[in-house]
């Protein structure tokens, strides 16, 4: 049975390229360029089909089933995603929310040092992510870069350094945590 032509259409998919964006293939590796910095995807292990005509970056999926169809649509929103990063950037809040022992957060090269929780000797540390920027004002804890996974991955570590263990979680509310996740790099 051979597939319909509506169904080989929905089988690809054209990214625009923004305007102030390069965007190079070399064998599996995407790099893409923009006024924010640098970065790149390996889609060694994504099965879809990535060609880059002037303007435009085409995807193919590599199969007729409902599965490629999902894969293409996925490699399409990582790649518009790393395009957004390079000119917008991304930006985390975080609040830092204590009942007894003022938390105090300091960062220090490649490491987030979380002290004085919950009154511990011992600080906590958590690792940032590349070129991610990360900025204690207060009560709040900024988190900004260029590239979406590093930013998150980021935010993510530093909330589950701070998680309380062996006590109610109800009653001991301490802790950093995400509220606000927005694209565009704030101060």
């Amino acid at each position: 049975m051979d597939m319909s032509t509506k169904q080989t259409e929905k089988m690809e998919a054209g990214i625009v390229i923004p305007e102030n964006v390069k965007v190079r293939l070399a064998g599996h590796m995407l790099h893409v360029e923009g006024p924010l910095g640098k970065t790149h995807k390996n889609f060694k292990k994504i099965p879809v089909d990535i060609q880059i005509n002037n303007d435009k970056i085409i995807l193919k999926a590599l199969g007729g089933r409902k599965k490629y169809y999902a894969i293409l649509n996925t490699s399409k929103s990582l790649i518009q995603t790393l395009c957004d990063g390079v000119v917008n950037g991304y930006t985390i809040k975080m609040k830092i929310v204590y009942s007894h022992f003022p938390i105090t957060v300091k960062v220090e090269g490649k490491k987030v040092l979380i002290e004085n929780f919950q009154g511990e000797r011992a600080h906590r540390i958590s690792k940032i992510w590349n070129n991610t920027k990360v900025t204690p004002k207060g009560d709040d804890v900024i988190i900004t870069g260029h590239v979406l996974t590093d930013v998150t991955q980021t935010a993510a570590e530093i909330e589950l350094n701070s998680r309380v263990k062996n006590k109610d979680h109800r009653v001991f509310l301490d802790g950093i945590y995400k509220y606000s996740k927005v694209v565009g790099i704030e101060k």
